[in-house]
């Protein structure tokens, strides 16, 4: 199947899911998530397809790659990544974000051996990740339904439509379609192997997981649109420190 189709076929699935959004929107409490029992069951799956292959993978990617090797490979997409975020950063009129970012893939790309390395970072020049789903939000498109899509995982329907045009802009969709499929899944086995951490704790530490997945989306996406102090990543919210507690929040009656 052809980028082009694939491409097609994300555009056809969002028009679908926002005429269905329009229809459950009246029997369902939450707002911004009115598809919530397809998506339970889509998450269901998701984590089944994740205990069967997805981790079993990981965990033996981590094993046979060494963690330098590991760390290349996440550069090197990070790299590729950076390419639409100078788009993206031009297109929410911030052309000294978008001059850094093509100074970064510029870098990167010559002296860091193709992205193997971020020379870049170690020279002080910070990493804006922009991508289209916030430029369409930057400029005015509000709050879409909540999505959990098969593999991909939380989404929205604005970030949904946003991934085709970042697909498109990102060149890891430039070589042949073999070559294509196979950096994708290379990348999403990469993506999974620095998250197995994460995915840990967050099984044991949420009550309702799904729910808890949700709001921090949500609320993570919310954050990176404004461009907002309190930006997390996923990284951010399985930092040891986040839930350490430097201060009591009432103090004691001596």
């Amino acid at each position: 199947m052809s980028l082009i189709a694939v491409s097609k076929r994300i555009v056809i699935i969002s028009l679908l899911l926002l005429f269905l959004t329009g229809c459950a929107s009246m029997q369902n409490k939450h707002p911004t998530d009115p598809l919530e029992s397809i998506n339970r069951g889509v998450d269901e799956f998701n984590q089944e397809f994740d205990k069967v292959v997805a981790k079993p993978v990981a965990k033996g990617y981590r094993v046979v790659t060494p963690s330098v090797l590991d760390l290349g490979i996440t550069n090197f997409f990070n790299n590729l990544a950076d390419v639409p975020s100078a788009v993206n950063n031009l297109l929410q009129l911030k052309p000294t974000h978008a001059l850094t970012d093509i100074g970064r893939v510029c870098i990167n790309t010559t002296l860091g051996i193709f992205g193997l390395f971020d020379v870049a970072s170690d020279m002080g020049l910070p990493n804006y990740k922009e991508d289209l789903g916030q430029t369409l939000g930057f400029w005015g498109m509000g709050d879409t339904p909540y999505l959990v899509m098969p593999f991909l995982g939380p989404t929205t329907l604005r970030d949904l439509i946003g991934l085709v045009g970042d697909t498109w802009m990102n060149p890891i969709s430039y070589p042949s379609q073999d070559t294509y499929y196979a950096l994708t899944t290379l990348r999403l086995i990469d993506v999974r192997a620095d998250l197995l951490e994460a995915g840990d704790v967050l099984d044991e530490a949420a009550v309702d997981r799904y729910a808890f997945q949700r709001e921090f989306y949500l609320q993570k996406r919310d954050s990176q649109i404004k461009d907002g102090p309190n930006h997390m990543d996923e990284d951010d919210l399985f930092d040891d420190t986040f839930f350490d507690e430097e201060e009591p929040l009432f103090e004691e009656d001596e």
